[in-house]
């Protein structure tokens, strides 16, 4: 996951001001003043962007292992977003809102794994594809379909660790159990189109964590907790969580391969990918791409 790398000094420069353009709030001020004032101002879009490129780039570049050991550990984290939220289920009283308060264990398994620096896939989504975008070069295109497959499919092997732990060893108490049946039964209620809608509203959100933490400097937490909890509130599917829950059912008997293979993972994955590729990071290129090439004009002019 994401730490905030160096920004380009011209990105830097970017966001200084000099006195003749200081805006009128800032006349009057003492020097101390003003700069408490150019401190509080959040980064442009572009340095934003550019952070999260820079990630990219880093991660393109890293082994094979690293990215696989830490992926499987991803994989394994985030099963405890399904079992933090069948163990609340377990704890409420039947009710119309014990939805709204169970989905809230939903994000704990992520805010494991992005706090913890740990590989998900559909962050990757974001990170590895601005650098593809910027440069449009074949050898980065073919470094992000090899970090993507790497750590799709560490994150599945972590999710099937978890799925063989949770199902086949003596861990967890009746009622948990037979809540993370239920979950897995409304998973697999959605028809594979169903599946994909639903994974373009996942991977979109995602995506948007990626982003915010780029532009924040503290509340990485609430930032996590927030918009994954969102995920479950409103019943998106997203690839690495939901294998979890359906790789648990498919041990645990509840469902068929075919059902988690092909009726879940294929069009989930197709969903996550679009709702944070094709919108997402085009959307973000887009918003950012005019001032990128305005300054890279200005450098090549000084």
């Amino acid at each position: 996951m994401m730490a905030p790398p160096k920004v380009s000094p011209a990105f830097e420069e970017s966001q200084s001001l000099d006195e003749d353009e200081a805006p009128d709030a800032e006349r009057g001020l003492s020097e101390k003043e003003q700069s408490e004032v150019r401190e509080a101002q959040r980064p442009r879009a572009p340095v934003v962007y550019e952070i999260i490129r820079l990630e990219g780039e880093r991660e393109l570049r890293r082994p094979a292992a690293s990215l696989w050991w830490s992926g499987v550990a991803a994989g394994i984290s985030i099963g405890f977003s399904f079992l933090s939220q069948a163990a609340l289920a377990a704890g409420l009283p039947q009710s119309q809102w014990n939805h709204v308060i169970a989905s809230l264990g939903y994000a704990v398994g992520f805010i494991i794994v992005i706090l913890g620096r740990q590989q998900l896939f559909t962050e990757n989504v974001l990170t590895a594809v601005l650098p593809v975008i910027t440069r449009w070069n074949l050898s980065w295109l073919l470094r992000m379909l090899r970090l993507w497959g790497i750590v799709l499919a560490a994150n599945v092997t972590g999710c099937l660790l978890f799925a063989c732990a949770f199902a086949l060893l003596p861990m967890l108490g009746g009622h948990v159990t037979g809540e993370m049946a239920k979950l897995v039964e409304d998973l697999m209620r959605n028809s594979p189109w169903e599946m994909f809608a639903k994974g373009i509203g996942a991977g979109w959100l995602i995506a948007a964590v990626v982003w915010i933490i780029a532009s924040v400097s503290s509340g990485e937490f609430l930032v996590i907790g927030l918009l994954t909890y969102l995920i479950a509130l409103f019943q998106f599917t997203h690839i690495v969580a939901g294998t979890a829950e359906a790789l648990y059912g498919w041990v645990a008997g509840l469902i068929t391969f075919s059902d988690a293979s092909i009726r879940f993972f294929l069009p989930t994955l197709a969903g996550n990918v679009f709702g944070g590729t094709i919108l997402f990071s085009v959307l973000s290129y887009g918003q950012v791409r005019e001032e990128i090439f305005e300054e890279q004009e200005l450098r090549s002019q000084s």
